[in-house]
C-alpha cells in the first residue's frame, strides 16, 4: 500500500465507495441470475435435440451479458484498487482502508450502511476485531 488514510480522508470517499460497492454487489447478483438462466438454458435443449447448439442465440446473449457484467465488477475493483481500498466482502460491502496509529498500520473499517468510519483493526486482524475509532490516536 502505497497511501494510508486519515479518518478524514476516508470518511470523505464515503459517498463515492458505498456507490461504488452497492453497485458490485448488485452486478454480483446480477452475474449470478445470468449464470443459472445459463445453466437452465443448456440443460433443457429443444425437443429432439441432443443438447443445446453452441451457437444458441439464448446461450450467446447470456455470455455476452455475463462477461459484461463481470467487465464492470472489474472496473469497480479496478477503481477501489486504484485507492488502496481493499474490498473484503462484496455481500456485507466491506472494506479497508490503510492507516496508520500511533505509527503503526492499521485498517480502518467501513461497511455498506455505515455512514462514516466507526471502526478499525490492526492489520493482521479481522473483522471481529473491530473496535471503535475514538479510541485512537490517528495521524491525519
Amino acid at each position: 500500500m502505497s497511501r494510508t488514510y486519515s479518518l478524514r480522508g476516508a470518511d470523505a470517499i464515503v459517498p463515492e465507495i458505498s456507490v461504488v460497492v452497492q453497485r458490485l454487489r448488485d452486478l454480483r447478483d446480477e452475474v449470478a441470475l445470468a449464470q443459472d438462466a445459463y445453466r437452465r438454458r443448456e440443460s433443457s435443449p429443444e425437443p429432439g435435440a441432443d443438447g443445446p447448439a453452441e451457437d444458441d442465440p439464448e446461450l450467446v446473449r447470456l455470455r455476452l451479458r455475463t462477461r459484461g457484467l463481470v467487465d464492470q465488477m472489474q472496473a469497480d475493483a479496478a477503481w477501489l484498487d486504484e485507492r488502496d481500498i481493499v474490498l473484503r466482502d462484496i455481500a456485507t460491502g466491506l472494506v479497508d482502508f490503510p492507516a496508520e496509529a500511533d505509527g503503526q498500520p492499521i485498517w480502518l473499517c467501513w461497511r455498506l450502511g455505515e455512514a462514516s468510519v466507526t471502526a478499525w483493526h490492526a492489520r493482521d486482524e479481522g473483522f471481529a476485531a473491530r473496535r471503535p475509532v475514538d479510541e485512537l490516536s490517528l495521524s491525519e
